[in-house]
């Protein structure tokens, strides 16, 4: 069921949603070479105490999960696309790293993803990155009242076939409010003019995720939730929480 939120709950989401960009922007500098996945995770943690926030993600267990998520962020590196565990793994030069993160403020949710390189960029992980969030731009774009939701997986899906990139339609966006993945589901990959239309007060996570070899085959890792590459390329992931209004979408999850 999918629940429109009233301009005060949308507010509320905001608030998580600046939360949300706090994190991510503490992990990104925290990002360096040497650095520890669970260092970042605990600096992450530090943020969400200091604001009186707690994570969406720690102790989840959807149901394809065989033990509930034990970090409050993700953190996927190199062909780990999506729910990566942060770990005692040491960050590299080079490394192409996604970093998911979710906050809860007052009882509200909001969801936000960012891919980035430790150090410079290589030609291939600079367009990767560039197409991702170039899709989840024209993917927000799209979310505009009266049109429908097979419009934003439409334009995400474009911007990463036009590159080359696989797509997964297995884990996409979703609705976001009271809790972290809410109705409806949203492919990144669809057709225009399909699905439910789109009305103010839809609070929705945009997420486009792109495998650089351009095989849309992935597969669960032995820890039950890190998901890889079939065919070891690189991946990045790109989400913003927005919420669609009369006056067009609003990004929640800015700091």
């Amino acid at each position: 069921m999918v629940e429109i939120k009233t301009p005060g709950e949308i507010d509320a989401i905001r608030a998580a949603g600046r939360v949300v960009a706090d994190v991510l922007a503490t992990a990104r500098a925290q990002a360096a070479p040497g650095a520890r996945l669970a260092d970042l995770d605990q600096a992450a943690r530090d943020v969400l105490a200091k604001a009186g926030a707690t994570s969406p993600f720690l102790h989840y267990k959807p149901g394809f999960a065989t033990v509930p998520y034990p970090a409050v962020i993700c953190t996927s590196v190199n062909d780990a696309a999506l729910h990566g565990i942060p770990g005692g793994y040491r960050l590299a030069p080079g490394d192409l790293l996604s970093v998911d993160a979710g906050a809860t403020l007052d009882g509200w949710v909001a969801d936000a993803a960012i891919s980035f390189t430790v150090g410079p960029a290589g030609d291939a992980d600079a367009r990767l990155i560039a197409v991702t969030q170039d899709a989840l731009a024209a993917g927000i774009a799209a979310a505009v009242p009266g049109g429908r939701l097979g419009d934003i997986s439409a334009a995400v899906g474009a911007v990463g076939r036009a590159a080359g990139y696989g797509i997964s339609t297995e884990l996409g966006g979703h609705g976001v409010g009271r809790s972290m993945h809410e109705d409806p589901h949203i492919p990144n990959r669809g057709k225009a003019r399909r699905g439910m239309r789109l009305v103010p007060g839809l609070v929705i996570a945009i997420e486009p995720w792109f495998m650089a070899g351009g095989s849309d085959e992935c597969y669960l890792d032995d820890d039950g939730w890190t998901i890889r590459t079939a065919d070891g390329s690189r991946a990045a992931h790109a989400e913003h929480t927005i919420a669609v209004t009369a006056d067009g979408p609003v990004i929640l999850t800015r700091a």
